[in-house]
């Protein structure tokens, strides 16, 4: 039978006294249940109840010795049978294991969520594995653990509850300051993967390529400033984070899979009319033409229609996104039909056309094949923007918005992709390195993943203090302008903040 009540008073908060207050029970207490360990105890919830890893005990319990609200238990036995509200914050990978193990265990009445990417498998092992009293509302913080979570959504799921017990839990979270964007299961599924999939599958691809070439393509001020320092920093970020937060969304989430193979897809054939245009006449560069301008009209509609007049673009202005560049550009650019083969041409094209910012005009490629994707199928990137985005969607769509939405740039980008050839070779790595990911997940092995990535990783490892500071104050700076510009489009209401 259903669940018919819950253990505490929903209204309770941390300013109630200490004997009122929920257990608050974490199972897994890797970087994001650190940060709710650490948010929930900060906020002044004062029974939080946390366990890792048997073999991780002794060094938990040393690290949280001096903090009185939070109790370290041997494993996830004695967090589930003590508290109301439990929380498994364990991969994706490896979820129906743990409750497996753990759930029998859970507290009469009790509360249960998880903070997975993935939720078809959590959703299977809570209904296989929870005693029928155990409340399902599960959750989802779509953000990383070195963001702050003041505004950024949070998906709630509300399974298996009653009004009560959905109620408890937003008021367990509410300190946090997120945004509470009610999912289905099915739902959420499908807006992570619209939302995330194939921008994890640009920047692994984009770290990739520069591994392989074995090079650091802002130290040869190549790539540097504006929309680069977007593709870098978020690049670097990825790699600097664990590889099963993207692994688990790539293999266990079906659309993801789906998506990430037409990005490769997109990525192959985008190059190829690449080539064949830049070698060809007037008809193979007009084909190429078509295709980037037929996806920006699929994704972005008419240039100059209501909504493009109306909405306040994502980016920030290029000169403070150079704030945040590990690179400088490099010396000034020779000709096209002068100097030496190794320097990149000068942004000024057979047609007469020259770029209008400072920087060195390239094809895009990542940000071609991304709109190629999305068009191809039929994702409206907009639909879940102030739904569920993460902030590195954001960001990404942002710089494509940028480059699509400006038909100067644009123009420069499909010029750049045809006549220029200093990036061909970087632009080939990059294809190779985006099937390769797709091979990889069609391969459906965390092992094989995990592998790739680490491979890439390593190449990174030693930039990744610089790049991380950065990388945070850039987001942190960008979703500040993000929060106003959500007000100014909804009618100057910011919160949103249940």
């Amino acid at each position: 039978m259903p669940p018919t009540k819950i253990n505490v008073r929903p209204d309770v908060s941390p300013n109630s006294p200490e004997a009122e207050q929920p257990v608050i029970g974490l199972i897994g207490m890797g970087a994001m249940g650190r940060m709710y360990a650490d948010q929930l105890s900060a906020a002044g919830w004062k029974r939080v109840h946390v366990c890792d890893l048997p073999a991780k005990y002794d060094t938990l319990l040393q690290e949280y010795a001096d903090r009185p609200g939070i109790t370290v238990f041997p494993d996830g036995h004695g967090v589930a049978r003590s508290s109301d509200f439990i929380v498994y914050s364990v991969e994706a990978e490896f979820i129906e294991r743990v409750v497996k193990q753990f759930g029998p265990s859970t507290k009469m009445n009790a509360i249960v969520a998880g903070q997975t990417s993935v939720k078809d498998p959590e959703r299977t092992a809570f209904e296989d594995h929870l005693p029928e009293d155990a409340h399902i509302v599960s959750c989802h913080s779509l953000h990383g653990p070195t963001v702050s979570p003041i505004g950024q959504p949070l998906a709630i799921i509300n399974h298996r509850s009653t009004p009560e017990a959905l109620a408890l839990v937003e008021n367990i979270f509410r300190p946090l300051g997120s945004r509470y964007v009610y999912l289905s299961y099915a739902e959420h599924d499908l807006v992570t993967a619209n939302t995330q999939a194939v921008t994890h599958a640009a920047f692994l691809s984009m770290g990739t390529a520069w591994a392989s070439s074995k090079s650091y393509p802002w130290e040869q001020g190549l790539y540097v400033g504006g929309i680069e320092t977007v593709k870098v920093n978020l690049t670097l970020r990825i790699y600097s984070n664990a590889w099963h937060v993207y692994a688990g969304l790539a293999i266990l989430n079906p659309s993801a899979g789906i998506q990430i193979n037409q990005y490769a897809k997109s990525a192959t054939e985008l190059f190829k009319l690449m080539i064949e245009g830049g070698t060809g006449g007037k008809d193979s560069r007009r084909r190429f033409r078509e295709r980037v301008e037929w996806a920006r009209e699929a994704v972005f509609g008419q240039q100059n229609g209501k909504d493009e007049k109306t909405r306040i673009p994502i980016l920030l202005s290029e000169e403070i996104l150079d704030r945040f560049s590990l690179g400088t550009p490099s010396t000034p650019l020779l000709s096209h039909d002068g100097g030496d083969d190794d320097t990149p041409p000068s942004p000024t094209y057979a047609n007469g056309l020259a770029a209008p910012t400072k920087y060195r005009p390239n094809s895009h490629l990542s940000l071609l094949a991304m709109v190629d994707c999305w068009a191809h199928l039929s994702i409206n990137p907009y639909h879940h923007l102030s739904l569920a985005a993460t902030p590195i969607f954001r960001l990404f769509l942002g710089v494509a918005e940028y480059l699509f939405h400006n038909p100067v740039l644009l123009d420069c980008a499909i010029q750049s992709a045809l006549e220029d050839t200093w990036h061909r070779a970087d632009d080939l790595e990059f294809v190779v390195a985006a099937r390769g990911w797709s091979q990889c997940v069609s391969f459906s092995s965390f092992e094989v993943y995990h592998k790739r990535f680490n491979e890439t990783r390593e190449f990174f490892e030693g930039r990744f203090g610089e790049a991380g500071a950065l990388g945070s104050e850039m987001i942190r700076v960008v979703m500040e302008s993000e929060i106003r510009r959500e007000g100014a489009n909804n009618g100057g209401e910011t919160s949103q903040t249940s």
